[in-house]
C-alpha cells in the first residue's frame, strides 16, 4: 500500500515544485532585474562619490551606514509607490515623466563622462548621514525621475528587487569607502565613472525610445 501511494505522493511534489519555479520565473526576470540594478547603480554612482563620502567622514567624523541606507530604502520605495499620484495631482502623465527623466539620465551621464557639472549642489550645506548622504547625494532628482521611468518599463517585482540590491551595494561602499578608495585609487574612480556614464547614455535612449 505504502509502495503504491509513494510514486502518487512523488508526483504530486514535482507537480507543485514546478508550478512555483514557473510561477517565480513569471513573476521575476532575472534580465530586467540586471537592467534595473544596473540603471539604478549607474545613477546613484556611489562609486564615483566615494570622494564625497570620504569627506564627509573626515567631517563629521563618522557616518552612520545603517542609518543612511534605511532612509534611502524607504525614499525610493516611497516615490517609488506615491509618485504616479503626486503626478496625477499636476496632471503630469506618466510617459511625459519617464521622458523627462530619460533626459535627465541622459544628462547625469554626460556629467560622468565630461567631468561637467550640470546640476549643482550647495557645497556649505551641514554634512550628515540622512542630509545631504540619503537626500539627495544617494536618492537625488535622478534618482527619483529615475525609478518613475524603470517602473513604467519593467514589472514592480523586478524593480524593488533592483532596489534591494543597490542598497546593499551603497550599505558595503559606505561601510569599507576607505579601504575601497585606497584600493582604487582617484583613477579609478574615475575610470569605473566614465564607463558607467557611456552605459548610462545608452540607457536613457532606450528609456527613451520606449516612452515615445
Amino acid at each position: 500500500m505504502l509502495s503504491a501511494y509513494y510514486p502518487c505522493f512523488l508526483r504530486h511534489t514535482q507537480i507543485r515544485i514546478y508550478q512555483k519555479v514557473n510561477y517565480l520565473n513569471t513573476l521575476f526576470s532575472f534580465k530586467e532585474i540586471a537592467s534595473v540594478t544596473l540603471t539604478l547603480f549607474a545613477v546613484i554612482d556611489i562609486i564615483g562619490s566615494i570622494p564625497i563620502i570620504i569627506d564627509l567622514r573626515k567631517r563629521e567624523g563618522k557616518i552612520e551606514s545603517g542609518k543612511a541606507t534605511i532612509v534611502s530604502g524607504i525614499l525610493m520605495i516611497a516615490f517609488l509607490f506615491l509618485g504616479q499620484s503626486i503626478l496625477s495631482l499636476f496632471g503630469i502623465d506618466f510617459q511625459s515623466f519617464a521622458m523627462a527623466g530619460a533626459i535627465i539620465i541622459f544628462l547625469i551621464g554626460l556629467e560622468m563622462i565630461l567631468g561637467k557639472d550640470f546640476f549643482h549642489t550647495d557645497p556649505e550645506v551641514r554634512t550628515g548621514s540622512i542630509v545631504p548622504l540619503a537626500f539627495p547625494l544617494i536618492v537625488g532628482a535622478g534618482t527619483m525621475t529615475t525609478l518613475l521611468s524603470l517602473r513604467a518599463a519593467y514589472s514592480l517585482p523586478n524593480v524593488l528587487v533592483g532596489i534591494v540590491l543597490n542598497l546593499s551595494f551603497v550599505f558595503i561602499v559606505l561601510k569599507s569607502s576607505a579601504w575601497i578608495e585606497q584600493k582604487l585609487g582617484k583613477d579609478g574612480a574615475n575610470v569605473l565613472r566614465k564607463i558607467f556614464g557611456v552605459i548610462l547614455l545608452a540607457i536613457a535612449i532606450k528609456l527613451f525610445k520606449t516612452n515615445l
